[in-house]
């Protein structure tokens, strides 16, 4: 039995991760939201959990950092300072980032790459994505997530060779552009879909959440796995062993 702690407790994934702690036979070790002491809740796990906001991920690196336990980061809308932060405290500890926990999606993000790296820049890839009204990120994580895997494929940089917001005359699509597309409404828990078009034929790649649980289930799994391990970045590839 395992000791995991959640940061950002009450919000929707805070309490899905309960559920799935307890599914999973763990103990769960507390949590905390904003203006929480989080440097007292890493004395007190095995593992710490963040699902809160990117202007509190310092201070959880922090303390993952000076209590030497691990720390799976969830939080979506992180941007360059916060990888950097990342990969700082990572040379201290064990944290694993990603823009999805989910292991399904893991598996789709090691497909994209695959197919990628085999199909030629000649192949547009397109990435579409839905999420629940709510949701103040865009792309999502897991976009960029899988962005990533196929900028891998090819050997690019997805900054420099992203197309996202097309309105208006944008002119031809630019030859090896990597595309995205954010769909708003309802309850959607997370749709996302990779689309390779070639002439005359199209590889659709897709992966539809139907509940949040999904994603607190491969947290926890991660958050298991990670207990133990060395100093480093991790994600939730290592997890499943791809």
């Amino acid at each position: 039995m395992s000791r995991i702690a959640i940061i950002g407790s009450e919000g929707r994934m805070g309490h899905a991760l309960r559920q799935a702690i307890a599914d999973a036979g763990h103990d769960y070790a507390g949590g905390i939201d904003q203006g929480g002491d989080v440097t007292a809740l890493a004395a007190q796990c095995d593992v710490l959990v963040d699902f809160s906001a990117p202007a509190a991920l310092q201070a959880n690196l922090d303390a993952a950092t000076a209590a030497g336990v691990p720390l799976v980061v969830g939080t979506t809308g992180l941007e360059a300072n916060h990888h950097g932060a990342i990969d700082a405290a990572a040379r201290g500890a064990a944290i694993l980032q990603t823009g999805n926990t989910s292991l399904g999606v893991t598996l789709l993000a090691h497909l994209v790459r695959e197919a990628a790296q085999r199909l030629g820049d000649d192949w547009d890839i397109e990435i579409v994505e839905m999420h629940h009204r709510m949701k103040v990120d865009a792309p999502s994580g897991t976009a960029l997530l899988l962005g990533e895997a196929a900028a891998a494929g090819r050997g690019i940089d997805l900054a420099a060779h992203s197309e996202r917001g097309r309105d208006g005359h944008t002119g031809a699509r630019e030859t090896g552009a990597i595309g995205f597309a954010a769909l708003r409404g309802g309850t959607v828990a997370g749709d996302h879909s990779v689309i390779l078009a070639g002439d005359e034929e199209r590889i659709t790649l897709s992966h539809s959440a139907e509940n949040r649980m999904i994603f607190a289930r491969g947290a926890v799994k991660a958050a298991q796995w990670m207990i133990g391990k060395p100093a480093g970045r991790y994600t939730m590839s290592d997890v499943l062993g791809l």
